[in-house]
């Protein structure tokens, strides 16, 4: 039995969600035989940690987004040194920085989506219009737009022409300083989840969204999409996107949980679209799903999360 203590909230977009994934893990925590004292990242969180410091013999952070999965929390931990589930500091960092990420997986050859990057002093240097334009001209349409480092799709928009383009921009810079703008992938979404200190791969789950993107309503609201696991593939394309799940997730130095998301398009070919390092643990939430698949329970696959704690140093 362990002391486990459960962070969760925060301040990001991503807060809702994650309380709704701490509730979820806690219950399991509990039903394993653990105690666990639950924490809500605010602003009096470094106080509260150091009053809990001698109390807690590990952290399971269950954080999405900024502040919590970008590794500013797994800093914090570190040098509380209190042990922690999942992916380290510079591993967090990278995975949610899909520009950082996307260098990475390229020196790795994993193949991913052709981008143009865009900072918010370009548009100030040489003006929205002039950018769109050239994003046109270097991707063409449709492309999607992304907020450099937002979780949960949050800020994403698919742009068909040039007025969408100028105002996914807009909307994308004013959650984030850095922007980046990809070819879209016309095709099937995938994503594969690897769990615990082996490593564990899960099945392959297709995402089918009523809207076509999987955005934030469709992740969130029941119904809105449709999730198949084992995915209705090829076995070779499966072991194809299980192993490149894996090098996407050893190559970021990630541990203990991940969740890889892949395009597939009409000629079978795979593009790498990120990876989460606190992926969400909803009941509607992908990891859960996936292992379901393979039998193992959701207080199981809390279980092998938090076997794989541990101080990952700085």
């Amino acid at each position: 039995m362990a002391r486990v203590l459960l962070l969760m909230g925060g301040l990001s977009r991503e807060r809702e969600v994650s309380l709704r994934s701490g509730m979820a893990v806690s219950s399991a925590l509990k039903e394993l035989g653990h105690v666990v004292v639950e924490l809500d990242v605010r602003e009096d969180f470094l106080a509260r940690l150091l009053e809990l410091k001698g109390e807690v013999d590990v952290a399971f952070p269950i954080l999405h987004g900024r502040g919590g999965e970008d590794g500013c929390l797994q800093a914090v931990l570190e040098l509380a040194g209190i042990p922690y589930t999942g992916s380290g500091v510079l591993a967090s960092a990278l995975a949610i920085n899909k520009y950082m990420s996307k260098l990475v997986f390229r020196a790795k050859g994993i193949p991913v989506a052709d981008d143009v990057v865009i900072e918010k002093r370009d548009i100030i240097t040489e003006g929205l219009e002039r950018m769109v334009q050239g994003v046109a001209l270097d991707l063409g349409f449709p492309c999607i737009v992304k907020p450099n480092r937002e979780g949960s799709t949050v800020g994403t928009s698919v742009c068909r022409n040039l007025d969408d383009l100028s105002q996914g921009l807009e909307s994308a810079l004013d959650l984030d300083d850095t922007v980046i703008v990809e070819e879209y992938i016309e095709g099937r979404e995938m994503t594969v989840g690897i769990i615990g200190e082996e490593n564990l791969l899960l099945p392959v789950l297709e995402i089918r969204a009523s809207k076509g993107i999987y955005d934030y309503e469709c992740k969130y609201t029941k119904g809105m999409t449709e999730y198949l696991v084992p995915a209705p593939i090829e076995p070779k394309l499966s072991q194809q996107l299980q192993e490149m799940a894996l090098k996407a997730h050893l190559s970021l130095g990630c541990e203990g949980v991940s969740r890889v998301d892949f395009m597939v398009d009409g000629e079978g070919e795979i593009y790498c679209l990120e990876i989460n390092t606190i992926p969400g643990m909803t009941e509607l939430s992908l990891i859960p799903k996936a292992a379901a698949a393979i039998g193992l329970t959701f207080p199981q696959v809390v279980g092998k999360i938090l076997a794989s704690a541990r101080l990952k140093a700085i």
